[in-house]
């Protein structure tokens, strides 16, 4: 599968991305897909093929600090999100359907608050959930990684070194700092979400407070869960399994 690269400046920040086509799409909605943290877009390589051959317009940035985009000054998790919107705004993208992982997941969900009429599907992959007040810890699971998600993890790293050397380093302490201090606005923002929503959460091994995740559930107005037997990346560690959750939810 072939995809264009090319990159987009908002202000001083320059998005790379890559692009299937709209000429060589159906009139079917574009999907963007949006990685996670201290990877780039080819996490989402073979899922990109399967929508591709499906007729799906196929969208995949790299984050701001992270693959071929630029590094910044700044890593607030809003401005992931903008990023999206931007980009889609660049394209002309006035329908799209959104799925991201774990940082991808703030990107996605802050976009579907932001621009409801913009997201048709929003589809969130273990995305860890902030605090909604000073009086909460943060709360991990910690089953350390079975041997085939270690092989699939160490895997993807030969195929595509890149994204470790390219990865802004001074974005993991900006994270930390974020996830450890309360971000009301993200949960008050979950009720202006219109998007049917499934959010993907790993086992054991993932990073998703079940707890929260009932309260996020409940805020958003249309939203199922659904449950996998692995740890934090279900795309690459249970690929069908991810892939016959996520396909009939977009229309497939």
């Amino acid at each position: 599968m072939e995809l264009t690269v090319a990159r987009e400046a908002f202000g001083d920040v320059l998005i790379a991305y890559r692009d299937s086509g709209a000429e060589a799409a159906t009139d079917a909605v574009p999907v963007l897909l949006v990685h996670g943290m201290g990877g780039d877009g080819h996490t989402w390589d073979r899922f990109a093929a399967r929508l591709v051959r499906h007729g799906r317009r196929v969208i995949i940035p790299d984050l701001r600090g992270h693959g071929r985009s630029a590094h910044t000054d700044s890593y607030r998790f809003p401005e992931f999100g903008a990023d999206v919107v931007r980009l889609c705004d660049r394209l002309g993208l006035d329908r799209v359907d959104l799925i991201g992982h774990s940082l991808g997941g703030y990107a996605v969900s802050w976009a579907a608050m932001e621009r409801p009429e913009l997201v048709r599907r929003l589809v969130i992959e273990e995305q860890p959930l902030p605090l909604r007040s000073g009086d909460e810890q943060v709360t991990f699971t910690r089953r350390l990684p079975s041997v085939p998600e270690l092989w699939h993890a160490t895997s993807s790293l030969l195929r595509h070194p890149r994204a470790v050397l390219a990865f802004d380093r001074s974005m993991t302490g900006i994270a930390l700092e974020q996830f450890r201090k309360p971000y009301p606005e993200w949960w008050e923002g979950l009720a202006d979400i219109s998007a049917p929503t499934l959010f993907l959460r790993g086992g054991p091994g993932g990073m998703v407070d079940p707890v929260k995740l009932e309260s996020m559930a409940a805020a958003v107005p249309e939203c199922t869960v659904r449950a996998f037997g692995c740890g934090h990346s279900i795309h690459r560690d249970r690929y069908h399994e991810f892939e016959a959750a996520v396909l009939p939810f977009l229309g497939h």
